[in-house]
């Protein structure tokens, strides 16, 4: 097993694919005796009411045909206490949905919103794992999570041996899978506005009045006016300063 930080990064020089660099990462948590790896990432955690929002990028090893789907597109994701966990986490935790002598911090916080979620990991027989908060300073959220199949009782235990070295994978992978990333994937989904849409946004986040923003561009009064107001209904603003604050939480002024 790789012990150093360099022995760990030199695992990934030469890699140039996501595929790639989760093959590698998933090899690392199969040594520690984990059979299950997942990765995702999204540039903005949730929306402006607290949920989660779906990630931009979702890679999951070893797991059911339909889990990917589910999570990703059936509302799993959002009802995943785990991924609610990490949100309010700065440092790896070790969860288990095992009914019986469950002492992970998991056991305290299901309720009945959750019970899908729970029962499907049952069902699969991954009840048990480790996961690895990542959250980057411009509020971009990641979380890298290793499941060890038909745990043991003495699951917890033995995690807890290898948790630092598990959170030296999760980060690592992570640095260089950002890397990799498309511009898009960087931006994320939740709400698409044209590039003139976006652009009408950043001047009039400078202050900039319509009017103003027409001269800039070349165009009508009445062009930008249609530009901005579609960008407000798409974000669903209220009005124009609420556009603005939304779309700035989306990320969606940056160049």
């Amino acid at each position: 097993m790789l012990e150093t930080l360099d022995q760990l990064e030199g695992m990934f020089v030469g890699n140039n694919t996501l595929d790639g660099a989760i093959d590698i990462a998933l090899s690392q948590v199969n040594e520690l005796g984990f059979s299950t790896l997942i990765y995702d990432y999204s540039p903005v955690a949730t929306a402006l009411n607290g949920e989660l929002i779906t990630p931009s990028y979702v890679n999951m090893r070893n797991v059911p045909d339909d889990m990917v789907d589910l999570w990703c597109h059936g509302g799993f994701y959002q009802r995943d206490p785990v991924q609610q966990m990490a949100l309010a986490s700065a440092k790896p935790f070790i969860w288990s949905y095992r009914r019986n002598k469950n002492s992970t911090a998991l056991a305290d916080c299901l309720t009945e919103k959750h019970q899908p979620v729970a029962s499907y990991l049952h069902d699969a027989d991954l009840i048990s794992g480790v996961t690895v908060p990542i959250q980057r300073t411009r509020g971009d959220f990641a979380t890298c999570t290793a499941i060890w199949h038909g745990a043991r009782t003495t699951f917890e235990k033995d995690a807890r041996q290898n948790l630092s070295i598990f959170a030296l994978i999760g980060h690592v992978f992570h640095e260089h899978a950002y890397t990799l990333f498309s511009k898009q994937q960087r931006r994320g989904n939740y709400v698409h506005l044209t590039p003139r849409e976006q652009e009408c946004l950043r001047y009039s986040a400078d202050g900039l009045t319509a009017k103003e923003i027409a001269y800039r561009l070349d165009r009508s009064v009445p062009t930008i006016t249609q530009h901005l107001q579609t960008a407000a209904n798409k974000l669903g603003a209220r009005n124009r300063v609420h556009a603005v604050t939304l779309a700035h939480h989306y990320r969606l002024l940056e160049s």
